[in-house]
């Protein structure tokens, strides 16, 4: 899978979200289509926070070759058009900034869990990303302090998962380097404490 083919204008036109005509509809929320449904998600400041921990910690660890996106469309297909919270692609394609882009320049793709994205988050999107091949995804989730590793995507779902609690450190070998995130520092809700 060549993870820096550019996107042809067939692609493109293909590739046209479903969701775009709703941009702006739904401030204060995350909007995905999952299993033919758009699923609005509330956003809670630990959302946030962990997506720009894990950014910045990403980021620093990188060579310019690769670049993010965030909360930007990626149609699978017809019934599902997943935003992740972050995914690594070529710094080449995130510069282009289209409203969205192919599962297969995704080198790794990260959510955050919110109350309402459980289901989606541990279910429905690892079956997804492992059947388009995206090598790595990771769950972090502040309601029960834990990171969950997949890897090895197949046909079936990933043939490996690992869970770091937090205070941990997440360690991927991927095919763009070894990258480390330190979960001490990412916020954990109030009823996860205890």
């Amino acid at each position: 899978m060549d993870r820096e083919a550019d996107v042809t204008v067939s692609e493109s036109d293909r590739l046209h979200s479903q969701l775009s005509r709703f941009e702006d509809m739904f401030p204060g929320y995350r909007m995905e289509m999952v299993e033919g449904a758009i699923v609005l998600s509330p956003l809670k400041p630990h959302h946030a926070s962990t997506i720009r921990l894990l950014w910045n910690t990403l980021e620093a660890q990188l060579s310019d070759d690769w670049g993010f996106i965030s909360d930007v469309a990626v149609p699978f297909d017809g019934d599902n058009e997943f935003c992740p919270d972050l995914a690594v692609i070529p710094a080449a394609q995130a510069d282009r900034n289209f409203s969205a882009y192919p599962p297969d320049l995704i080198e790794l793709a990260i959510e955050v869990v919110s109350p309402s994205s459980r289901r989606n988050d541990y279910e429905v999107k690892p079956s997804a990303y492992a059947r388009r091949g995206i090598p790595h995804y990771l769950v972090f989730d502040p309601y029960k302090a834990h990171c969950v590793m997949f890897w090895n995507p197949g046909c079936d779902g990933y043939l490996g998962t690992d869970t770091i609690a937090y205070g941990g450190t997440v360690v991927v070998e991927t095919g763009i380097g070894k990258l480390t995130v330190d979960t001490s520092a990412l916020p954990v809700d109030p009823s996860a404490a205890g």
